[in-house]
C-alpha cells in the first residue's frame, strides 16, 4: 500500500492542478494579509472560503483521479496485490497531496507574517486541522461514489450533488426543521444535526474558537455550552474521525466485492 500511496502522491505532486491548488491558497493568504491587519479577521475570511471550497475540491479531485487512473488500477488488480491496498493507497495519495497543498499554501504567507508570535496561532491551527479533516472526508466520499458508478457522468453528477447537499441544502432543511418545531426543546437535535454534517461541524468549531458564537443567537449559546468545553471539543474531533473512518471502511468493503 505504501508504494501505491507514494506513486499516487508523487503523480499528483507533478500534476499542474496541484500547483494551481497550492498557488490559489498561497495567493489567497497573501491578499488577505495585505488587506487585513488583524489576523483574526483574515482567519474568519479564510474559514468562509475553506469550509465551502475544500470539500468541493476534495470531491472533484477524488472522482477525477479514480476515473483517470482506471486503466492503471486494472493493471494493478492483475498483480498479486490486495484490492484494499490498491484503493487505500490511491485514496491516501490524493488526500495527502491536497492536504499538503492546503497547509503549505496558507501556512507560508502566515508564517512570514508572524503567525507564531500572534494569539491567532491557535485559531489558524484549528482552521488547517478542520480543512485537513474535510479533505480526508470528502476525498473518501468521492472514492465511494466513483467505486459505485462506472459511468463518469453519473459519478461526477452524484459527487457534485453530494457536495451541494452537505454545503447548502442540508442547512436549509435543518433550519426549516428548527423553525417548524421551535416550540419544542431542540438542544440535542441541534447538536446531533450539526454532527451529522462535517461541514457544519467544522464551521461551528471555528466560530466558537473565534469566540463569535453570539452571532448565532440562542443556537450559539447551546453550541457554546457543549462545543466550548473540553468534552465537546474532544467529541467533535471524534465525530470528524468517524466521518473519515466510515467512508474508508466502505472503500475497503466495496473494493473487495466489486467486479472489475
Amino acid at each position: 500500500m505504501l508504494k501505491i500511496l507514494k506513486y499516487s502522491f508523487y503523480d499528483l505532486m507533478r500534476s499542474r492542478w496541484s500547483y494551481v491548488y497550492f498557488g490559489f491558497y498561497l495567493l489567497l493568504g497573501i491578499v488577505l494579509l495585505f488587506l487585513n491587519n488583524d489576523l483574526s479577521k483574515a482567519v474568519i475570511t479564510l474559514m468562509n472560503v475553506i469550509i465551502v471550497l475544500v470539500p468541493l475540491i476534495g470531491t472533484i479531485f477524488g472522482v477525477m483521479y479514480y476515473y483517470n487512473s482506471k486503466e492503471f488500477t486494472e493493471l494493478l488488480l492483475a498483480q498479486p496485490l490486495k484490492r484494499s491496498s490498491i484503493f487505500l493507497g490511491q485514496y491516501l495519495g490524493v488526500a495527502l497531496s491536497l492536504s499538503m497543498s492546503l497547509i503549505l499554501g496558507l501556512g507560508i504567507p502566515f508564517i512570514f507574517y508572524g503567525i507564531f508570535k500572534s494569539t491567532a496561532i491557535w485559531d489558524f491551527s484549528l482552521l488547517l486541522i478542520t480543512g485537513t479533516f474535510l479533505t480526508l472526508i470528502f476525498t473518501a466520499l468521492a472514492f465511494n461514489i466513483a467505486l459505485s458508478n462506472e459511468n463518469k457522468i453519473k459519478g461526477f453528477g452524484y459527487a457534485i450533488l453530494l457536495w451541494l447537499f452537505l454545503a447548502i441544502i442540508y442547512d436549509g432543511i435543518f433550519l426549516m426543521i428548527l423553525i417548524l418545531f421551535e416550540d419544542y426543546p431542540l438542544d440535542k437535535l441541534s447538536l446531533l444535526g450539526t454532527m451529522l454534517n462535517p461541514i457544519d461541524l467544522s464551521r461551528t468549531l471555528i466560530l466558537l474558537k473565534l469566540d463569535i458564537s453570539a452571532l448565532l443567537g440562542y443556537t450559539g449559546a447551546v453550541f457554546k455550552q457543549f462545543f466550548g468545553t473540553n468534552f465537546g471539543l474532544i467529541t467533535s474531533f471524534l465525530a470528524l474521525i468517524v466521518w473519515v473512518i466510515l467512508p474508508v471502511l466502505r472503500i475497503i468493503f466495496k473494493s473487495k466485492k466489486k467486479d472489475f
